[in-house]
C-alpha cells in the first residue's frame, strides 16, 4: 500500500505540471487570439496577411510536429527552451490560432449601428473597440474560449513526448514500474475530468459576471 501511495504522489505531482501548462498555455493563447483576431480586422494589409499566415499555419499543422519543432529544431537556430517553456509555447500558439477566429467572429457580430454610433460621437478606432465593441463581443467569445481551454488541457498530454513530467508521463512511469495499466490511467482519466469540470465551472461563472455587467440580469 505504501508503494502505491508513492506512485499516486508521482501522478499528483504530474497533475501540478499539467495545471501549470494549462494556465500558462491558456494565457499565451488568449494573448495570441486577440492579437491575431484583431490583426485580421486591421486596416493594414500587412497585418492582415501576418495574422492569416499565423492562423492557417497553426490550425493546419499537427500539434505533435509543432511541439517537436519548438523543442528539437529551434535550438539549431540558437533558441533553446526547457520542456515546460516549449510545451507552453507550442500549446499556446496552437490554441491561440483557433481563438483568433473566435475573436474575429465575435467582433464582426456586433451590430453595425454600434459602429455608426461610435463614429457619430467622434470616438477613435481604439476607443470604440475598447469601450463599445469588445465589451459586447466578449460574452460571445467566452463559451468557445472555455471549449478551447479544455482542448488545451487535453492536449497537454503531448508534452510527455519531450519528457516533461506531466500526468501522462507519470502514469507511464507508474505502469512501467508496477505492470498495472488500469490504476494509473484510471486515476489520470479522473483528474483530467475534474480539471475540465473546474474550467467549465469557471467559465460559466465568468459568463454570468460579464452578462450581468451588460444587461443587469442577476
Amino acid at each position: 500500500m505504501a508503494d502505491w501511495s508513492g506512485y499516486m504522489t508521482l501522478i499528483l505531482q504530474g497533475a501540478l505540471v499539467t495545471a501549470q501548462l494549462t494556465v500558462m498555455g491558456a494565457a499565451l493563447a488568449l494573448v495570441m487570439a486577440f492579437v491575431a483576431g484583431l490583426g485580421r480586422l486591421s486596416r493594414f494589409a500587412a497585418l492582415r496577411a501576418l495574422a492569416v499566415v499565423y492562423i492557417e499555419f497553426f490550425r493546419g499543422t499537427s500539434i505533435f510536429v509543432q511541439l517537436f519543432w519548438v523543442y528539437f529544431v529551434l535550438p539549431f537556430a540558437g533558441i533553446t527552451l526547457d520542456p515546460l517553456a516549449a510545451g507552453v509555447m507550442a500549446l499556446g500558439l496552437n490554441v491561440g490560432a483557433y481563438g483568433a477566429e473566435v475573436v474575429r467572429g465575435a467582433v464582426l457580430s456586433v451590430p453595425r449601428d454600434q459602429y455608426e454610433a461610435c463614429i457619430a460621437v467622434n470616438l477613435t478606432r481604439m476607443q470604440r473597440m475598447r469601450h463599445v465593441i469588445l465589451p459586447q463581443a466578449l460574452p460571445l467569445m467566452l463559451p468557445t474560449f472555455g471549449n478551447n481551454a479544455i482542448e488545451l488541457l487535453k492536449a497537454t498530454a503531448v508534452v510527455s513526448l519531450i519528457s516533461l513530467t506531466d500526468m501522462t508521463f507519470q502514469a507511464q512511469v507508474v505502469r512501467a514500474q508496477t505492470g498495472s495499466t488500469l490504476i494509473p490511467f484510471a486515476m489520470i482519466l479522473g483528474l483530467y475530468f475534474l480539471m475540465s469540470l473546474a474550467i467549465s465551472g469557471g467559465m460559466r461563472w465568468l459568463e454570468r459576471r460579464v452578462t450581468r455587467g451588460l444587461d443587469g440580469v442577476r
